[in-house]
């Protein structure tokens, strides 16, 4: 039986979280959660996670998983807001620990920042297998965009975090530390050996231009023919070069300073300091 897919889109940062759930309506995952923040104030709120809640709560159901597709440079995740309300095991690729250690690196966190991927209850490699109620899911590594990105396969669905985007919008960007175009390009070939029918659920939607509508379903087949980057057998050599000129003109993500502190941290800030108050970092020149 296919899963039932409850898509939440977040206007502020153009990202679709979803709720994942069982045929039976008892079970469900949570994927790619956002928490709202304000960088201009400092101030978090909750009301993007509350939303999701309070469907579930109206749903009756039970978390098993919230899901992280990687580490997001484009928002927080409210991961932890999400399991102390819900409960649930916070999940990621396991090649975190690279994005720890790099990034640990450039904010200078010190011995006190374990690189290990323990602030996560499970992680994630290339062929590992999970339960959403009666619904098994599947792990594929699709690194690229960053070295921890996974490819969430339940059932007839598959979730692609930031790999792919709508077909008319194109692919993700490979110029953050540990990204690549051409490993992106092999990551996006094996997501489209999925049967073609697999319907395929996008991280972000932008609007191309000449789409009046937000959009975040598509389809191997529709990948396949349509992407723009991608599609109709276009080769390494050609995405490549495409995607390297396109990155090299790309501005950074508004909120990648905040996002990148807390999301390698399983969404939960930094330590206190000794005045007890929460401090983010802003590395200067590194990134």
């Amino acid at each position: 039986m296919p899963p039932l897919v409850k898509a939440f889109f977040d206007n502020a940062t153009n990202t679709v979280s979803y709720v994942v759930s069982d045929q039976t309506g008892s079970h469900c995952a949570i994927i790619d959660s956002v928490l709202d923040y304000d960088p201009a104030a400092g101030r978090t709120r909750t009301d993007s996670a509350d939303r999701i809640i309070d469907w579930i709560n109206g749903q009756g159901l039970c978390v098993d998983w919230i899901l992280e597709s990687h580490v997001h440079a484009d928002h927080l995740s409210a991961a932890p807001h999400l399991q102390e309300e819900l409960g649930g095991k916070i999940g990621i690729g396991r090649q975190i620990t690279v994005v720890q250690d790099t990034f640990g690196k450039i904010f200078n966190e010190g011995c006190a920042f374990q690189r290990d991927g323990s602030q996560f209850d499970q992680l994630f490699g290339e062929g590992d297998t999970f339960r959403v109620g009666d619904l098994r899911g599947s792990v594929l590594h699709t690194p690229g965009h960053t070295p921890a990105c996974l490819t969430y396969v339940i059932g007839d669905a598959a979730f692609v975090g930031d790999t792919l985007f709508m077909p008319d919008f194109g692919t993700a960007r490979c110029d953050f530390p540990g990204g690549s175009s051409k490993v992106l390009f092999n990551s996006i070939q094996k997501i489209l050996t999925l049967p073609d029918t697999t319907r395929i659920f996008v991280g972000h939607d932008y609007k191309a231009p000449g789409r009046d509508e937000y959009a975040w379903e598509t389809t191997v087949a529709e990948q396949k023919a349509l992407n723009v980057h991608v599609g109709a057998g276009k080769c390494v050599e050609e995405f490549v070069q495409m995607r390297d000129r396109r990155d090299a003109a790309l501005g950074t993500p508004r909120l990648i300073l905040p996002s990148l502190q807390v999301n390698m941290r399983a969404g939960h800030m930094p330590e206190p300091e000794a005045d007890g108050a929460v401090y983010l970092k802003v590395p200067v020149n590194k990134l």
